[in-house]
């Protein structure tokens, strides 16, 4: 097997942007879902945000699978095999004629996408452990975030030439392009010596081991509510942006703007993390923005803001909303799979699957009970990351 090691710099950029394909993959599709809703579902426009939960549910279900076949086969396999299944996901989606056939596309797209997305962690678990890995993920992480900031910008400007369907092929470029580079960059990781046979009993057993230890186990709860605050927005924040600031039209380049300040959260933790601790960090960004989210949720509910000071508000929330990721989720990956570097491939799956159908389930009310005003989405956000801030003063030290 080639055991040539990518420099540091184009290893973080390559993992970045298979990374990517997750997020390219939904906020892209974020300023078509007002067409997508005249077009497929004008009864209830709210249906439209479908487009993106099953995206999700669909990453959720591949991911309980990608993660152990890439422990028996290979990583590079499974991220080749996974893209497939993207490509072929974008283009029944891109000629589904009704939002059922849209849906179905997605799902298998979702499914393809998270090929790349867990296996890629399992990558740099090979290469890299403890801080070392949480800073290389919060490098990765910075990039993931600045990359898809670009995401709803670019989804418009296909939308202008194109049409919203026109996204889907810029999917299948943007897959063909990332997975290229790492199939021809990138050696394989997992020795032929180090692969677990796929059967029911050691994947039984690696699963025990995941679920049995209190660290993976909290962790997974704190990103899992974590993420639901990221999707709650995902779903939301397009309709906030149009039906209640009305600006509609500019929302790709304010989310851009959100996503690319957000995205020097990364950077700071991966220069603070070796330091100070994935532990400490976690903590004080929960605190944070525990007291950040009820002062939004009260504003919006009371009236006590001014009129012409809720939308630079809610962007400043939206910002602190997105950095929070990147002070978090790298560090809890990192906690989570410390101690399973031996079942990397597994684990990866397993947390993966947990926190991104369970986030998933979690956002779906929020998004479904939009009424036209940010209400529900600052509650939900203030839920969940109240929740997410009591489970992290319980996590266990090893």
């Amino acid at each position: 097997m080639n055991t040539r090691r990518l420099s540091r710099t184009e290893f973080i950029a390559m993992i970045a942007l298979l990374y990517a394909t997750v997020a390219f993959s939904i906020d892209a599709m974020l300023p078509a879902l007002p067409r997508i809703g005249a077009e497929l579902t004008p009864e209830n426009i709210n249906h439209a945000q479908f487009v993106v939960t099953f995206f999700v549910a669909g990453m959720g279900l591949g991911t309980m699978i990608a993660g152990p076949l890439s422990d028996s086969l290979g990583r590079k396999r499974v991220i080749l095999g996974g893209s497939a299944l993207y490509v072929a996901g974008a283009l029944m989606a891109g000629i589904g004629q009704t939002l059922e056939l849209v849906l179905a596309g997605r799902i298998l797209q979702g499914f393809g996408a998270a090929g790349p997305r867990v296996v890629g962690l399992a990558i740099v678990r090979d290469l890299y452990s403890g801080r070392d890995m949480a800073r290389i993920v919060s490098f990765v992480m910075m990039i993931f975030t600045l990359l898809p900031a670009l995401a709803p910008s670019i989804g418009a400007l296909v939308i202008l030439f194109f049409g919203w369907r026109g996204i889907f092929g810029a999917f299948v470029v943007f897959a063909l392009f990332s997975v290229g580079w790492f199939a021809l960059r990138q050696p394989e990781t997992l020795p032929s010596t180090n692969r677990r046979p796929l059967a029911a009993a050691p994947l039984r057993a690696a699963a025990g081991e995941v679920f049995a230890d209190p660290v993976a186990r909290t962790a997974t709860l704190v990103q899992t509510l974590i993420f639901s605050v990221l999707f709650m927005f995902l779903t939301s924040t397009q309709q906030v942006f149009d039906q209640y600031f009305g600006r509609g039209d500019g929302f790709p380049l304010w989310f851009g703007l959100i996503a690319f300040i957000a995205g020097g959260a990364s950077f700071l933790n991966a220069m603070l993390v070796v330091k100070l601790g994935m532990r400490f960090l976690i903590r004080v960004t929960l605190i944070v923005q525990t007291g950040l989210s009820a002062a939004m949720m009260i504003a919006l509910w009371t009236g006590v803001l001014a009129p012409w000071a809720e939308f630079p508000a809610y962007v400043i929330w939206s910002i602190t909303i997105f950095g929070m990721l990147g002070l978090t989720v790298g560090n809890l990956n990192a906690l989570a799979m410390e101690p399973l570097g031996h079942i990397a491939g597994m684990a990866a799956s397993i947390i993966g699957a947990l926190s991104t159908v369970m986030s998933a389930i979690l956002a779906l009310p929020v998004g479904q009970l939009f009424d036209g005003t940010p209400r529900p989405l600052a509650t939900g956000t203030f839920l969940a990351v109240a929740s997410a801030l009591v489970l992290m003063h319980r996590l266990p030290e090893r």
